[in-house]
């Protein structure tokens, strides 16, 4: 302060002195953040992309219908978690849910197994390891929840077919839809401004 320096930028340049996060302390911070916000923006227009894309065997016509008169009630409400794309039934229906809710059942279960709780002490590799069974619980759940939302289109006569084809291919188009996502959270997470699974 009595060298006429603001305290945040003091503070900053300490943090880059002691090594912390060098990737703003090379005198290109307003570049790399830039760089960052820009690719964090692409991958959000990429994903309200994808919430227009359609699932396979979905007639629009009869989901509108539909849709317009379950106004109000819970769908409503899980429609809003996944950005619209729960009404217009598309490729990322069930968004990044799948892996939020294997990530709370794998921590869960990292505090109570033995086995899962030496992995989470052994660092960097136990959690890589931990990361991975969370993407196949993830792909898991997205499978289950897939059946269920091929059965709901089938059940409420918005569905064009209504063989094992169409259970099939809804259910190969949501797990690539969400394992996309994830794809896009651990991109913004590395390249853009972090937090991309939230974001």
């Amino acid at each position: 302060p009595g060298s006429g320096s603001w305290p945040g930028i003091s503070l900053a340049s300490r943090a880059c002195q002691r090594g912390r996060n060098r990737r703003f302390c090379n005198g290109s911070a307003g570049a790399e953040l830039k760089k960052g916000l820009g690719f964090t923006v692409g991958a959000l227009i990429v994903f309200r992309f994808l919430s227009f894309g359609p699932l396979p065997g979905i007639n629009p016509l009869m989901l509108k219908k539909f849709m317009d008169s379950s106004q109000g009630g819970i769908l409503d409400f899980f429609n809003m978690f996944s950005g619209g794309a729960l009404s217009r039934y598309s490729l990322i229906t069930l968004g990044v849910m799948p892996y939020i809710t294997a990530s709370i059942v794998v921590q869960l279960a990292a505090s109570l197994h033995p086995a899962l709780a030496a992995l989470k002490k052994e660092g960097e590799s136990g959690r890589k390891k931990l990361n991975q069974y969370t993407r196949y619980g993830a792909v898991g759940l997205t499978i289950i929840q897939g059946f269920f939302v091929a059965r709901n289109a089938v059940a409420q006569d918005f569905a064009v077919l209504t063989g094992p084809l169409f259970y099939t291919g809804i259910i190969i188009s949501l797990v690539g839809g969400t394992m996309f996502l994830l794809w896009i959270g651990e991109q913004i997470t590395s390249r853009g401004i972090g937090n991309g699974t939230s974001l």
